[in-house]
């Protein structure tokens, strides 16, 4: 047993007995890993990935620690209205990736099974809702949620709300990607810039709301430049560094930090060098945990992650003058909103842009919508040329895997994609 999982059982079990506790030992194991982040940052990640270590982490601290000043929202929800009303966004999936990495999340996932929440239901929504029936999640000042993408926000925020007698916001987005679909969901923004005015009792200047659009396009066309040298330079990278840009670029999205962090992560790809190894677009979230994904990707030379597809629609250019239609925008035309189409016409534009040897679709594990659409999607891009694979796995709950499984597809279909690059360049 490591470090990590004995401080995870020690924090897990204070969780059935004292919250307060836990939560005061998870704080200051979070700090002390800020202070190593600082002091002693991950040298073999460029700096982009060292960078977004740094503001993810912080970001949790302030969410646990400064409640007051923190608002649960589910991941979709625009940011650069959170980045503008100065609140620390925090999502279901943020908190359990960490609660996951501190090796405590099972004491959270049998709290919830013992409140009647189904196992069938995604697990990073399990340990959130665990680690808020334990108490050790402190109410937030507001949640807001949105009905797009994931079936499990119409479950977890409506039951915390009435937990935590909590002001919630909720955002409908349509199905249809139109312009009134756009003007629909324009209107309910600004309705909750005024909702964060009264729970902040901060007028919340048009000019912050522009400010932070502006910050989010800047960061979409630096995220489009770098997408364009991936066919020749092959950043070093981990899973969890990978994770992160997903955190950068919906909850962080329009602040200064998210937009740093693509300035340095075109930087860093430019001065990358092209390896020898193999291009592959990543489908879906990161199973960060997971032993052989990690062995298969970390740091490797060999397996490169040339781009994700929730990380390229995060960073998703806004067409729309108007701060509120641009960000309504993107919420409309989501991958993840709609027909399953928008995910495969968006997975071609990737591995075209990209070059990529093949494509990795992570079914996760109570995630419906993709696990449903996993088998055309794959049909649909092998008969278009791009070698498929559906990995499923759960990217919160490593027990739901079996390494072995995994180990062994991940290398046959790594062996796969090594032998058509041979024959192809033949």
């Amino acid at each position: 047993m490591d470090i990590i999982e004995k401080f995870g059982n020690v924090v897990g079990n204070e969780a059935l007995k004292d919250p307060d506790k836990a939560r005061r030992l998870l704080l200051a194991g979070y700090r002390l890993q800020e202070k190593k982040l600082q002091l002693f940052p991950d040298r073999e990640l460029p700096l982009s990935g060292q960078y977004a270590a740094r503001v993810v982490m912080k970001n949790i601290i302030q969410a646990l620690a400064k409640p007051q000043n923190s608002a649960m929202m589910s991941i979709f929800v625009p940011g650069e209205l959170l980045t503008a009303a100065g609140l620390t966004p925090y999502s279901v999936e943020a908190l359990s990736c960490f609660i996951a990495g501190t090796k405590c999340e099972q004491i959270f996932l049998r709290k919830t099974e013992e409140e009647g929440f189904p196992e069938t239901m995604c697990s990073y929504h399990r340990v959130f809702l665990g680690v808020a029936l334990t108490g050790i999640l402190p109410a937030p000042k507001c949640m807001i949620y949105t009905n797009l993408a994931c079936d499990g926000n119409m479950m977890t925020f409506p039951y915390l709300k009435e937990k935590y007698s909590c002001p919630g916001f909720y955002i409908d987005v349509p199905y249809e990607k139109t312009q009134s679909s756009i003007k629909y969901v324009a209107n309910q923004l600004k309705e909750l810039k005024h909702f964060l005015e009264d729970i902040t009792e901060k007028k919340i200047t048009e000019e912050a709301v522009e400010n932070a659009v502006t910050n989010s396009r800047k960061a979409a066309a630096h995220f489009k430049s770098q997408l364009a040298l991936r066919k020749d330079h092959d950043p070093v990278t981990s899973l969890t560094n990978e994770l992160y840009a997903i955190f950068m670029c919906h909850l962080l999205a329009g602040s200064e930090t998210s937009l740093k962090y693509t300035e340095l992560l075109l930087e860093d790809v430019k001065n990358a060098p092209k390896g020898d190894g193999l291009h592959v677009l990543w489908m879906h979230i990161m199973p960060f945990l997971q032993q052989p994904v990690k062995e298969t990707f970390n740091y490797s030379k060999t397996m490169h992650i040339s781009a994700c597809d929730f990380v390229a629609d995060g960073f998703r250019e806004m067409q729309a003058d108007d701060p509120y239609e641009a960000m309504a925008e993107k919420m409309v035309h989501c991958i993840y909103n709609g027909s399953v189409k928008e995910r495969i016409r968006m997975a071609e534009k990737l591995a075209k842009q990209t070059d990529a040897d093949g494509g990795i679709l992570f079914a996760h594990w109570g995630c419906k919508g993709t696990i449903g659409a996993s088998g055309l999607i794959k049909n649909v891009l092998e008969t278009a040329g791009l070698p498929t694979m559906i990995l499923d796995g759960d990217g919160c709950n490593p027990a739901n895997t079996s390494d072995g499984q995994v180990s062994t597809r991940l290398q046959a279909f790594a062996e796969m994609l090594e032998k058509n690059k041979e024959e192809k360049h033949s």
